[in-house]
Order: C-alpha cells, then structure tokens, then sequence
C-alpha cells in the first residue's frame, strides 16, 4: 500500500481530536474502519504513530515526525488547490454551511451576491470539517455557528465576520407539552424530557447544553441525533422529544417554540471565505445577502422581534 492524502488526513485528525472515535466522526467513517486504516498506514511508515496516554491518543516519536510530514503536504496540496482555483475564471462559487435557518433566505438572494455566478452549496454536520475544507480550497465561502464562549479556529489564508454576535437559544417542544401554555421557560422545568442531540458536536453546543443544565441541576437525557428536518419536526410534535432551535426558526405544526429564562445558551453567527478565491467586493455583497436573509426571519416569533429590538448592539451593519 502506498500513502494517499486521506491518510495523512487521517492521522492528521487522530492528533488533533485526541481519540480514533472523535476523529472516525470528523472524517465520516467508523471508528473501526479508521482503527483498521490506522493499522495499515503503521504498516508503511514502519512503527506505531500513536499511543494511549492520559489525555486520549498521543503521537510517538516515530508519529511526531510523520505528522510534521504530513501537515507540510496537506498545506502544499491547500495552497495548490486554492491557487489553481483562483486562476479559473467562471467557476461556480461554492458554499459550504451548517444548517441555520438563514441559509434558505440566503441562496433565495444568491443573484444579489453573485451577479449571475452559478453557486454550489453543501451542508456539512462538523464544523471542523467546514473550516477544514474552507481552508484546502474546497469552499470559497462559509456560514456557521459558535455556542456561547466557544471560538472555532480559522486556517490561514480565511477572512471571517460575525453576522450576529449573540441570538438566544430557545426550545421547540410539542403544542401538547404541558409547559407549552407558558410564554417562557425556565430550563429546570425540562428536566425530566428526552432531548433531541444537537446535529453539530464541535461548535459548542452541546458542552453549552450540559453545563446550562447542569446549572439548572440535571443531567439531560440526549437520545435523538437525525440530520433531517422533517423526521425532527414529527418526534417532537408527537412529544418524543424537545430540541434547541434558534430563535429565527420558523412555526411548525404540532409544535411550539419558546424563549428560556435567563438566556443560558448564546448562539453567535459568522461568515468565513477564501480571500485568494473571494474578492472584498464579493465579501461584502455576501455578507449584505446573509444579513437580508437573517432579518427576514426575525419576525417567525414574536418574542425574538421583542428581543431583537431591545438589543440594537447584535443588529447586522448594512448600508
């Protein structure tokens, strides 16, 4: 077996998660499939590259040296593939995003941002991945989600803004939940209800859940974690669950949404691009596009409209 560049992804992931199952999860695959890959990636390279210490997973000396190896031709291979792509004119605009309820408005405006320019767009679970893929060319714009003090590192060659810099997180439950008679909650009430599992597990999120319920005094009992929309909507609605949401998430039936007491969870917004793909100009007519969509869905709760206006400090800048 050769060594390809997803192996030195892999390993390059192993180092930075700590664990064969964060980095499984980052990478798409099973934990079982990257221990296996891992095997045969030591088979060439002649030696173990990682071993168990007491904060999960640490290079070897042999591993040390690999790694640097192969971070040096990851970041060659990035610069290739952005420097390549800068030199193409026509080519399609590629975003990449986290699920937020602002993406549907945003590609709606994409002929405000773009001019005419063909537009690709993906959704991606990670964060990590998202940024990761910014930086090796694979996307020339981002949107995504941080949690409360959490701060996702950018690669060099990325220019980011923040589009909002705190939304206060609510939580759609079932019309027929019991509290769901009351204007707002206080957290402590949902100790006893199953709760959906937030999609992203690396923008901190799901560390700001625990800790809020921790401070509320309960453990929450997180049993669904679905990608699709729909399939989230009906467990909730049929009381199977209750979830976080935005505060710009819109009206569903058989479920309602209301803000917590306190706003113990803080979400934040931001845009990412490849500056050697993305011009200032561009930035800026996306961020204007970003901005449109996220105020176009202020009003789907009227509490959030109450908010909003109270706090003129979060308000995105536009001309």
């Amino acid at each position: 077996m050769q060594l390809e560049l997803r192996h030195l992804q892999a390993v390059c992931q192993i180092a930075e998660t700590g664990s064969l199952g964060g980095a499984a999860r980052k990478l798409g695959v099973s934990q079982p499939a990257l221990s296996a890959q891992l095997r045969r990636i030591e088979r060439v390279t002649g030696g173990e590259l990682f071993v168990r210490g007491r904060r999960g997973v640490e290079p070897t000396p042999l591993g040390q040296f690999v790694l640097a190896k192969a971070r040096r031709v990851l970041s060659e291979m990035d610069a290739l593939g952005a420097e390549t792509r800068a030199r193409t004119a026509g080519a399609p605009l590629r975003l990449g995003c986290i699920l937020l309820v602002l993406v549907d408005g945003l590609i709606a405006q994409q002929d405000l941002v773009l001019s005419g320019r063909e537009i690709t767009v993906d959704l991606e679970d990670s964060v990590t991945a998202l940024v990761r893929m910014l930086g090796a060319g694979r996307y020339d714009v981002i949107v995504y989600g941080e949690v409360n003090d959490h701060e996702v590192p950018l690669p060099g060659g990325v220019l980011a803004r923040t589009l909002v810099p705190k939304e206060p997180f609510c939580i759609r439950m079932s019309a027929r939940h019991p509290l769901a008679r009351l204007e707002a909650l206080d957290l402590a009430d949902l100790a006893d209800d199953t709760w959906m599992t937030l999609i992203e597990d690396d923008d901190g999120g799901p560390e700001a859940l625990v800790e809020a319920c921790a401070k509320a005094g309960f453990v929450p009992s997180l049993r669904y974690r679905i990608t699709d929309r729909m399939m989230q909507y009906d467990l909730i609605s049929a009381g199977r669950a209750v979830s976080l949401c935005q505060p710009t998430a819109p009206a569903v039936a058989g479920t309602v949404i209301r803000p917590l007491i306190g706003a113990p969870i803080m979400g934040r917004i931001r845009l990412a691009w490849n500056r050697s793909t993305v011009s200032a100009r561009q930035a800026e007519l996306f961020y204007s596009s970003a901005a449109r969509a996220y105020l176009a869905n202020v009003d789907n709760n009227p509490f959030h409209r109450v908010w909003w206006d109270e706090h003129p400090e979060v308000h995105p800048a536009l001309d």
